[in-house]
């Protein structure tokens, strides 16, 4: 039998997750949606880095109150969220990597689409280069509307905006 390993692993089984899904009335077959934007922060990854965890992001993401449903920040850890609008998403920790600045996450949005985050933290002159990417595959139509709308450049542009601005405030309040 093929083993699989790392991020081939976790496609496939997110591959079986969407089939099993398929099963229910209200799933579609849908193509994944992606963007990517890069933003800089005036503060070392060493510094920056543990903001992108569960419980880091608390510091900076307006009403962001993860419910950890097991570990911590390591690979395989999960948390729960819910939105002020009800969506319930659990999350997987899918990487942990603070030395190589690289955090990933697979993440379920129940009824509406699946997807994966991923963050990289890399030296840029004296601070941070930050690179994000969400890819969001819909599970019902409405579902696939909102990733598609999530990822257009205009929505996704703005969303790291706010992150952007939200991370520097954090980091000038902090020492």
């Amino acid at each position: 039998m093929l083993q699989l390993t790392g991020r081939a692993h976790f496609v496939r089984s997110l591959w079986i997750l969407g089939w099993a899904l398929a099963g229910s009335p209200a799933v579609m077959a849908s193509e994944p949606h992606s963007n990517t934007r890069r933003f800089h922060l005036d503060a070392p990854c060493q510094r920056v880095f543990p903001l992108f965890t569960a419980a880091g992001e608390k510091q900076w993401a307006e009403g962001w109150n993860p419910e950890q449903l097991s570990g911590s920040e390591h690979r395989g850890s999960a948390f729960r969220t819910r939105h002020p609008d009800g969506q319930v998403t659990t999350w997987i920790v899918t990487e942990y990597d603070p030395v190589a600045g690289r955090v990933s996450y697979a993440r379920l949005a129940e009824d509406s689409n699946i997807g994966l985050v991923d963050v990289r933290c890399s030296e840029e002159g004296s601070g941070s280069a930050i690179d994000v990417t969400y890819t969001l595959t819909g599970l019902t139509p409405k579902g696939d509307a909102f990733a598609t709308k999530f990822t257009t450049d205009a929505h996704y542009t703005a969303m790291i905006d706010e992150w952007r601005r939200a991370l520097v405030s954090a980091l000038s309040s902090k020492p």
